[in-house]
């Protein structure tokens, strides 16, 4: 239970940086700006695992909050574009 408020709370800073780096006004509440910085966790997540692999055993990625982000700008990026 613990693990999924940790989430909520990490998406919802990583949304609200990925926000804040692009330019624009995304009309996005607190909900769609927690599961962009959730998806975004989860698309950075992938794209790091691709580069390079965690040690065994390790609870995270060196790049985590990093590729988060970029993540959560890839699909903030592609949600602008296909919002119009």
């Amino acid at each position: 239970m613990l693990h999924i408020i940790w989430y909520i709370i990490v998406g919802f800073i990583v949304g609200l940086i990925a926000r804040a780096i692009m330019p624009g006004a995304q009309h996005l509440g607190f909900i769609m700006t927690t599961v962009l910085g959730i998806a975004g966790s989860i698309i950075g997540g992938l794209i790091g695992r691709l580069f390079s692999k965690p040690e065994p055993g390790s609870a995270f990625h060196p790049a985590g909050l990093i590729m988060s982000i970029i993540g959560a700008i890839i699909l903030l990026f592609i949600w602008a574009k296909l919002a119009g």
